[in-house]
């Protein structure tokens, strides 16, 4: 039996199912839980809406032209209103994170799972090599110092291929992993340490990747630390492969190598990665002759490389033994069945080398020249646009809208540089479990991804900005970028129900940009999520569209929240929201700068941060002063009355809490003043003031029957009836419960009947009256029952 409130400060006790602590939908219950970052008004992720773009947005037909600039076709059909962050902040009444119920297509959080196996290198295009395999299979099994020592090993064992990109470095990586990966039953993750253009990931993203393989949550805004030691507490119970490509020093793999010897890390880099204890690298050079001569007869067949054996030698020689330029060597001789190996080889010898590069990498250069120079004027613009794709990877939309020419072209120009050995076809992601359609002939999930090799990038790059202007390439990203955002808010739309005003202005686009059905829309969103957040840091980050980039960061926003749910999307939706912040800052948009902080407070106090939510908080409100938005200035002092609350500091957060309920009294905001008064009430009964709690309660419960709310009223006055039992007066409690009970029946809302009937039994035992207690907990019985 509960003590009376004269004899106890009340203990936040859990709230029973279905009641949520503040907002005025409070229900009958236990002593007030302290009330949940997550149930305050929250402003809405998508807080980065402006004004057109700085450029037209892409051509969205396939009749659009072939090559060159694209002509501005006119705006799209839009798919719904943007409005400017004040209005958006406003407009948010539902939590950030909340629970797992959505509309269709909704991702919920899913179980561990094991990832997918990485097998060889595909379609035979691994050849030769088989010393260094040899080599790395022998070191794997040779002692470690540790053991030689007599100490066991505390940590994985890291081999390391080192190379030159375009070496096979990354080829040999993945080979070794699919023969090793019987032996690791728990599976291999592989990870990309570089991003395209060069610079290196960060590790605590790195960290999320490998995390999310596993099904294991990570926090939003969590750091590197927390989650390299996530990731280490993750693998110190599995056996696993992890193979870590393009590594640019120790710092990145350091950090990511398990606590576990029967794991094993198979890094990949271009040198030695000192500060790794027990390395010993496997150096690449050239292909020896036999095998680099099979590689080019993959390409170019058998017979032309049979009946003239010394041109096929020679140009392996021209190539360098290198890989990368042997492929597109092939791919050269694969596009001309009618020239002879040896065409090839005087081609390729007939070339300069370019004598600013290393000497190592002059073979690729000049293969690449003899493939690029050989492509049309249409292609070959198209091919070195991609330099512009997002994380490396490009589909037709993405081409398309770069080049300004139709999809289908688009598509046809990739599969042709694919079998040139210009690009690869991604590995298609498996989705998670549930019912989603990546083969739907009318979605754009079906369409092909494909990958531009790393040891390209800087050469298409070259080649771009020497022959297209500065202004040619921003019209093109800006393209790109239009594209990408007509398409999100098209994924976004189709989880609208049928007949819906998006519906039906969806109906209007192309379609190219429609998808058929919300799991199609989800297949393609899961499968190109990592290109769209490269493209959203890449656009935040080029500082010239930022007006492009805060339209594309609020459609990614809004699509993540629909179809994943905000609560599994919120580490993606913290990055997001931060380069929100970053766009704000940059142009001193107050506005947008409240309204990033506050999302970012949220997920900072969702996850316990509650300090550094509360410094969030604060510059949200300085920045909502400055902008003179007083929706987001009076949001703020509620969201730093709450961060209190989270403190238990009582008094601080009553201040608070008073200073919004102010200001919504000034504009006559009903709805607001009565959360803040039930929060206020709150916030009394935990500090043991509860005359000050009753009369909060009461105000509380006075506003919502001026706004006839019966189920709002009913949970205001349970609260009134907990703070009078608190305060040691039963029969008081006793005869507001039960109005409380009559108006939870007006409002038809059963589980809040339920509750205070139990409320109504706890209360009479207390006055000694079990037979009616009895009865008032089957009728709340009954009452479930029906519900269920």
């Amino acid at each position: 039996m509960r003590e009376s409130g004269r004899d106890r400060h009340p203990e936040p006790d859990p709230a029973p199912d279905g009641v949520t602590h503040g907002g005025g939908t409070h229900e009958a219950g236990p002593a007030p839980a302290p009330e949940s970052p997550a149930a305050r008004p929250e402003a809405d992720d998508a807080a980065t809406a402006g004004p057109a773009p700085e450029t037209g947005p892409a051509p969205e037909a396939d009749s659009a032209p072939e090559a060159g600039p694209a002509p501005d076709p006119g705006p799209a059909p839009d798919l719904g209103p943007e409005p400017e962050s004040a209005a958006v902040v406003e407009a948010s009444a539902a939590p950030l994170l909340t629970g797992p119920a959505g509309p269709a297509g909704v991702r919920p959080p899913q179980p561990l799972r094991t990832p997918d196996p990485v097998r060889p290198e595909p379609d035979g295009l691994f050849f030769g090599r088989q010393r260094e395999l040899k080599a790395l299979h022998g070191d794997i099994e040779r002692a470690g110092l540790n053991t030689i020592s007599g100490r066991k090993e505390p940590r994985a064992r890291v081999l390391l291929i080192a190379g030159r990109p375009g070496s096979g470095r990354t080829a040999l990586g993945r080979e070794l992993a699919g023969q090793l990966a019987a032996g690791y039953p728990d599976g291999v993750v592989r990870a990309r340490l570089t991003e395209a253009g060069g610079a290196p990931v960060p590790t605590e993203r790195t960290a999320r990747e490998i995390l999310g393989v596993f099904g294991v949550a990570t926090p939003p805004g969590a750091g590197e630390d927390e989650l390299s030691e996530m990731v280490r507490e993750a693998l110190a119970v599995r056996r696993v492969l992890l193979l870590l490509d393009d590594a640019v020093d120790a710092g990145q793999v350091d950090p990511l190598v398990p606590d576990n010897p029967g794991c094993l890390v198979v890094a990949v880099a271009q040198g030695p990665l000192t500060g790794i204890p027990d390395v010993r690298p496997c150096t690449l050079g050239g292909m020896d002759a036999k095998a680099a001569i099979e590689l080019l007869a993959r390409f170019a067949g058998s017979v032309r490389i049979t009946v003239d054996p010394q041109a096929a030698e020679s140009l392996a020689e021209e190539c360098g033994g290198q890989p990368a330029a042997l492929v597109l060597a092939g791919g050269w001789l694969a596009a001309r069945p009618t020239a002879s190996v040896a065409d090839a080889a005087k081609r390729l010898r007939a070339l300069p080398y370019d004598a600013e590069r290393p000497v190592g990498d002059r073979p690729l250069a000049r293969a690449f020249q003899l493939v690029y120079e050989s492509l049309p004027g249409p292609a070959a613009r198209i091919l070195r646009l991609l330099a512009l794709a997002p994380a490396g990877l490009a589909d037709a939309h993405t081409a398309s809208a770069l080049a300004g020419c139709s999809v289908s072209a688009a598509g046809v120009a990739l599969d042709d540089f694919t079998a040139r050995g210009l690009l690869h076809r991604a590995d298609a992601p498996t989705p998670d479990p549930g019912p989603l359609d990546f083969r739907d002939p009318d979605s754009g999930a079906a369409e092909p991804q494909y990958v531009v090799p790393g040891c390209l990038v800087p050469l298409l790059r070259a080649v771009m900005e020497r022959e297209d202007r500065p202004a040619e390439v921003q019209l093109a990203r800006a393209r790109m970028l239009e594209r990408t955002v007509r398409l999100l808010q098209s994924c976004r739309a189709v989880t609208d129900p049928e007949g819906s005003p998006a519906r039906l202005r969806l109906a209007g686009l192309p379609r190219a940009l429609r998808f058929p059905h919300a799991g199609s829309a989800d297949a393609w969103l899961y499968s190109r999520r990592p290109a769209l957040l490269a493209s959203a840091r890449l656009a935040v980050a080029d500082g010239e569209l930022d007006t492009l980039a805060r339209r594309l960061v609020a459609a990614l926003v809004r699509a993540l929240a629909a179809h994943r749910g905000t609560e599994a999307a919120a580490p993606e939706l913290y990055g997001l929201h931060q380069l929100v912040l970053d766009i704000a800052e940059r142009r001193e948009l107050h506005r947008e700068r409240a309204a990033a902080l506050l999302n970012i407070g949220d997920l900072d106090a969702r996850t316990g941060r509650t300090h550094d939510a509360l410094v969030r908080y604060r510059a949200a409100l300085d920045a909502g002063r400055e902008a003179g938005d007083l929706y987001a200035t009076g949001r703020a002092m509620e969201s730093i009355g709450g961060a209190h609350q989270d403190l238990r500091d009582w008094q601080r957060a009553a201040d608070w809490y008073g200073r919004a309920l102010s200001q919504r009294l000034s504009r006559g905001e009903r709805a607001d003043e009565a959360r803040l008064y039930g929060r206020l009430g709150t916030v009394h009964t935990y500090a043991g003031r509860y005359g000050e709690a009753l009369r909060n309660w009461r105000a509380a419960a006075a506003v919502h029957r001026r706004l006839q709310e019966p189920a709002g009223l009913a949970r205001a006055l349970s609260e009134v009836a907990r703070v009078q039992e608190y305060a040691g007066r039963p029969q008081e409690s006793l005869r507001t419960c039960q109005e409380a009970v009559e108006w939870a029946r007006q409002a038809q809302d059963v589980r809040l009947q339920a509750a205070l009937q139990l409320r109504l039994a706890d209360t009479l035992d207390r006055l000694g009256d079990p037979t009616a207690a009895r009865l008032h907990r089957a009728t709340s019985d009954r009452l479930l029952e029906t519900e269920g």
